[in-house]
């Protein structure tokens, strides 16, 4: 079970347990930190407190046995390149380091301690503020992903730099080779006669292009342009990155939520484009949404079903043409969602859910959408009431698909074929029974409630209400959405500018259901969106007309 590309509802150990060894090349995670304080569950609904409650039924011993049974999972899966970054503070870190990451990956694969500051300060009376992450970094092996990161010279650094007479700023460097403890080139450039690093051939090219300086004591030094410079190497101690503020463009209202630019360094320094990233504490959606800009591909899980929405709508709101298509993974699933999406990709799911291979060809396979994994075909069809026809057919398809292993499943009284529907008619079922009753043929019906869980989504209504207009003639209009589930509403979404069927939030997470936009003059279409404790969701337009007095039509 190792899908890409792929937002998953659940327990991270189970879903980890099931996951394919040596498949991942990048773990990232941000575990629920040692603080033993309610603040720490940020979303609320019953999966995070649930998981909250299990990590703090002891103390330390037993968050560290929480905690390192489920790194014992990441390392399993990790392909032997791969490497894992683990983001804590300072109650747990010395713990999670000795008991956890050396004793899974071993001493001699660790490779940094980062330490971000997370804020500018923190006020402590009793002791130094406490403003500051550790990331522990470590390998799998010896043989490892790793791209060095370049970052920005700092001020002071550039006030080091000369212009020339060309404008170009510029750092002067050593090109004598005394200080070395070997090697070099002795001979005479320009009046100078030294030990050099770089043959004269070289010496002459610097010159050509105007790289070297002479100096007012009688030297040659080289050049090193600004503008040619990728920057100073990146080291451990991170002050650079900024956490997100009230004002911060990506802010979505999670009170952790970790800096986009955090998590680009990460990936960017350990995994290639196409490698699969995980995170197995989604939170806020961060790592998943940085790895998809970035062209890897990823998994990621969380037991709150706010923070997988939350993180999907994020996608959307970056999708674009070149986009990858990705699937949420939820315990419960809309019945028009699965009936009326694009039929091969509910085919693939489908078939995946149920323990089968897919058929990745779309035309000239008989019919057959994936097979078991003892190669028994599988066919599927996105309708209700299935009739006695497609029995027929089916029986047909299937004896011409591998007559051979026909043959042998029907001596054998095993199952000759499944068709995956979801209901089938009195036809279909009588059909059945009589294949099975008088030619020992045996193909059987499955539903897809009988494979997946099927609820119903939430109503929604919206209720506005045009509050005032200010001096431009823009109208403030209060939104109020109402939702109704079963089992109970988790949240909204807005998008105030809704164009083309694809929400893109502009408000991503409120609670309330409550929303004051201003409007100009013209014809405007609204989307709200709601989602349940189980994930699922319905959404509302509305279509609004200014001009002087608001009309919703």
């Amino acid at each position: 079970m190792n899908e890409i590309n792929r937002l998953i509802l659940g327990d991270n150990l189970e879903i980890l347990r099931q996951m394919e060894t040596a498949t991942v090349d990048l773990v990232y995670l941000d575990p629920p930190f040692f603080s033993n304080r309610n603040y720490e569950v940020i979303w609320g609904d019953e999966g995070e407190v649930r998981s909250f409650q299990d990590r703090w039924s002891g103390g330390m011993d037993h968050y560290i046995g929480w905690l390192k049974e489920r790194v014992t999972e990441m390392h399993r899966i990790l392909k032997p390149t791969g490497s894992i970054f683990l983001h804590c503070d300072w109650h747990a870190n010395a713990y999670i380091r000795v008991e956890i990451l050396d004793k899974i990956f071993g001493y001699q694969n660790f490779k940094n301690e980062i330490i971000w500051k997370r804020t500018t300060a923190h006020n402590d009376a009793s002791r130094f503020g406490m403003n500051a992450d550790s990331i522990f970094y470590y390998s799998k092996s010896d043989k490892y992903t790793f791209t060095p990161i370049f970052i920005n010279y700092d001020e002071e650094y550039l006030k080091r730099f000369r212009v020339d007479e060309k404008g170009r700023r510029f750092i002067d460097d050593n090109l004598t080779a005394k200080s070395l403890s070997g090697g070099g080139y002795e001979y005479e450039y320009k009046g100078y006669k030294t030990l050099w690093r770089c043959p004269v051939e070289t010496m002459q090219k610097y010159d050509n292009e105007g790289k070297l300086y002479f100096t007012n004591k009688g030297g040659i030094r080289l050049k090193r342009y600004l503008d040619e410079l990728k920057g100073l190497p990146c080291q451990t101690i991170w002050t650079d990155i900024n956490p997100v503020n009230s004002q911060a463009q990506e802010k979505i209202g999670y009170p952790t939520q970790k800096p986009e630019a955090l998590l680009q360094r990460i990936i960017e320094a350990a995994s290639n484009e196409g490698d699969t990233v995980l995170d197995p504490f989604v939170g806020g959606g961060t790592t998943i949404a940085v790895a998809d800009k970035l062209h890897r591909n990823w998994i990621g899980i969380d037991q709150s079903v706010q923070a997988v929405k939350v993180t999907e709508m994020r996608l959307q709101n970056q999708m674009d043409l070149f986009s990858k298509p990705f699937m949420v993974q939820l315990h419960k699933y809309d019945y028009d969602t699965l009936r009326y999406q694009n039929a091969f990709a509910f085919e693939s799911w489908i078939v995946t859910q149920y323990g089968g291979t897919p058929n990745p060809r779309q035309r000239n396979d008989l019919g057959m959408d994936g097979k078991t994994r003892d190669n028994t075909p599988i066919q599927v069809k996105r309708s209700d009431n299935i009739g006695r026809n497609v029995v027929d057919n089916f029986h047909s398809a299937v004896m011409r698909y591998d007559k051979n292993l026909y043959e042998k499943n029907k001596a054998e009284s095993k199952v000759v074929g499944f068709i995956i529907a979801f209901s089938f008619g009195r036809g279909a079922i009588q059909e059945v029974a009589r294949l099975r009753n008088q030619e020992n043929v045996t193909i059987q019906l499955v539903t897809v409630e009988e494979i997946i869980p099927i609820a119903k989504k939430p109503t929604l209504t919206v209720e506005l209400a045009d509050k005032s207009v200010d001096g431009k003639g823009q109208h403030e209009i209060v939104f109020r959405a109402t939702g109704q589930s079963a089992a109970g509403i988790e949240f909204y979404s807005w998008d105030f500018d809704y164009k083309d069927n694809q929400f893109k939030a502009e408000v991503l997470l409120d609670r309330k259901g409550e929303q004051t936009w201003k409007f100009k003059a013209g014809l405007h279409l609204i989307a709200v969106k709601v989602v349940d404790n189980d994930g699922l969701e319905n959404i509302e337009t509305i279509r609004l007309k200014v001009n002087g007095v608001v009309e919703r039509q």
